[in-house]
Parts: C-alpha cells; structure tokens; sequence
C-alpha cells in the first residue's frame, strides 16, 4: 500500500501540484482511509521527502555503476550518464518533474539533504570529466564544475519539455546533447 500511495501522489502532485495537492485528495483516489496514508507516512511533506530520496538515491546507484565500469572511456561513462537522464524522462517522467519542480516544498533540513545529493551526482560528473582530462580524452583548457553544470542544465530541463512518443526518440535526443556537449555546434 505504501508503494500505491507513493505512485498516486506522485501523479497527482504532477498535475495537480503539491500545495494543491491534499491528503484527502490522496486517499479519495485510492480509496482509502486517511487512517492507511498515516499508517505509512506522518505528513504530505515526509511522503515528498521519500519521494525525492527514493529518485535521487535511485540516480546514484545507477550512476555509481557507469562511474566503475572500466571497460567505458571517459566520454562514453559521459554518453551513459546523459542516456540514463533522458530515459528518465520516458520511464520516471513524473517522479523527475516532482523532484525537480516540488523541491521547494521540503523543510529546509531535508531541502539540504537533498541539495547535498544532487551536488554528488554533480561532483561525479565533474570527475568523469577531470579523468577525461588527465587522459587526454578532452581539452585540458576545461572547466570541469561548469560542463557539470551544463551537462546536468540541458538534461534536467528536458523534463520540462521533451516527449518522449513525440518527434524525437529518447536515443536521438541522447545523440543530439552528446554530441552538442562534446564536440559542440561549431563546423569544422
């Protein structure tokens, strides 16, 4: 029951909002008593907290499998970590626009803890790249803090717009901000 909360909640906090999202709204989808969501959660604001855990976490375990594959160069750890990113979009559509879009709902302490795991997802990128670097595999006149940045800017705001049954298939789109992030729009 605790997972059908979550998976409703995060629908109607989608569309809805989480301010204009109640409890009663909650458990009237599901057709349940307000008595069952307290059993499993203390307030709407712990359910966004588990919310937000569960696809940051979720984020860095996949992440940290990439990172530690060594039969993958640099650049191709890079292409994976921007594939996961975009087949989000597709499979945890949703859970990525609740965690992006409701953040601001949080208390300030879990506000923190999750600031502070994005900024280790943030961080592994940047490694990536300062390996890439020290291997010759990019310039070494980059900043790596600002290309995690942008990285993480072209890929995260695609939630906000890409549809993935539309135009431009998941694979394509990771063809296109790969290629756009390492070797540029620039003609040769």
């Amino acid at each position: 029951m605790k997972e059908k909360i979550t998976e409703t909640s995060i629908l109607l906090f989608e569309k809805k909002g989480f301010s204009q999202t109640s409890i009663q709204d909650i458990v009237d989808e599901l057709e349940v008593t307000k008595g069952t969501f307290y059993y499993y959660f203390s307030s709407k604001e712990q359910l966004l907290m588990d919310i937000h855990l569960d696809y940051i976490t979720d984020l860095l375990k996949r992440q940290e499998k990439i990172i530690e594959d060594d039969d993958h160069s640099e650049k191709q750890k890079l292409i994976k970590i921007i594939h996961m990113l975009i087949h989000d979009i597709r499979d945890k559509g949703p859970s990525g626009r609740v965690f992006f879009r409701e953040i601001r709902h949080l208390a300030d302490d879990h506000i923190d803890e999750i600031k502070k795991a994005r900024a280790e997802f943030r961080h592994n990128i940047e490694k990536i790249i300062r390996k890439g670097i020290d291997r010759g595999e990019f310039r070494d006149d980059l900043r790596p803090d600002i290309l995690a940045f942008g990285i993480l800017g072209v890929t995260n705001w695609s939630y906000n717009w890409y549809k993935p049954d539309g135009e431009v298939s998941p694979d394509e789109l990771v063809e296109i901000f790969s290629g756009m992030i390492l070797q540029g729009i620039e003609k040769n």
